[in-house]
């Protein structure tokens, strides 16, 4: 789907303008967006705006690193949203020129989707031009990488609780590694934005959007405290680790202490019942009337004082 917007000289806002108008010399800006287009309206890229062949095959093929690419008095970007449920990067490309500004994304975007909406506000076309639509979609794109963050770090909250209620270890390790892995995905996609971000803010080749260096500043800014938080509960995350595997060790040690206290326990036990077990004929014992309850007595007597001795060792503790 292709959906066209321009502003005219007078400031009026126009939807849905044929393509062939949109060079007249009464448009001031526009802002053409390939919405999941078809092949024909690819086509346009090249055949309509004559863009540089390099920036329309990076369009076409997923994933390019979130870059800036300049050609003559255009300049192509890469962007990346991130899908809430997979958290798996999106693409969102636009050119920028000096009358008007195309998007291209291949699957519906929802950040294209508040931007288009908030900039045919009058109050905002009117003061607005294609360089501010540009900084808007960088700003909806990132801030729609806070929620995600946040998500997780309720989820890292919620594990450091369980883990202090004794909770089943072995999952909670498994979910750790889960959430190390989407910091991960996350991560992929917030640093390169934020080094993209940087070169915006510091190349002298993007004239257009010096002017609003302070705009770009503000979204550099929120993707370096996404990269603290990131950093942060990844932090978190192998501490959570380390803990369990040490609270998993620490009841490895302690079954395994009490297996061998009852170990300790029977081997004078299986000794005497091993040695009463065989079967000479000259053992003065097995011609005793008593001599069975004899045997058990000792055994009991020896198995209770080695548990007594243990118990108050603290090894049962």
């Amino acid at each position: 789907m292709l959906r066209i917007m321009a502003v005219t000289e007078n400031l009026e806002l126009l939807e849905d303008v044929p393509l062939n108008n949109l060079m007249n010399d009464n448009i001031k800006w526009f802002w053409v967006d390939f919405d999941c287009p078809s092949d024909e309206e690819i086509h346009l890229l090249d055949s309509y705006f004559n863009f540089h062949p390099l920036a329309i095959e990076d369009c076409m093929h997923f994933l390019q690193r979130p870059k800036v690419d300049h050609y003559e008095d255009t300049n192509f970007f890469v962007l990346h949203s991130l899908h809430p449920e997979s958290l798996k990067a999106e693409e969102v490309d636009f050119f920028l020129g000096p009358r008007g500004i195309v998007t291209f994304h291949l699957s519906p975007s929802q950040e294209v989707e508040e931007a288009w909406r908030k900039i045919i506000v009058p109050d905002v076309y009117k003061k607005k031009d294609h360089n501010y639509v540009a900084y808007l979609l960088m700003d909806k794109l990132v801030d729609n990488y806070f929620p995600t963050v946040y998500k997780i770090e309720d989820q890292l909250n919620e594990l450091e609780a369980q883990g202090e209620n004794k909770a089943d270890i072995q999952e909670l390790t498994e979910q750790v590694y889960d959430i190390r892995s989407d910091l991960l995905r996350i991560r992929r996609t917030v640093i390169p934005m934020r080094d993209l971000l940087y070169r915006i803010i510091n190349s002298d080749k993007i004239a257009a959007l010096k002017e609003q260096v302070a705009y770009f500043m503000d979204i550099y800014d929120h993707l370096l405290k996404l990269t603290e938080m990131i950093e942060s509960n990844r932090e978190m995350t192998a501490d959570l680790r380390d803990s369990y595997d040490s609270l998993r060790s620490n009841r490895m040690n302690a079954i395994m202490k009490t297996l061998t206290v009852i170990t300790t326990i029977f081997m004078p036990l299986t000794f005497i019942a091993g040695v009463y077990g065989m079967n000479f004929i000259n053992m003065p014992e097995l011609e005793w009337n008593a001599g069975y309850f004899v045997v058990i007595g000792v055994m009991l007597v020896l198995g209770g004082g080695m548990y007594i001795w243990f118990k108050r060792k603290g090894w049962f503790d």
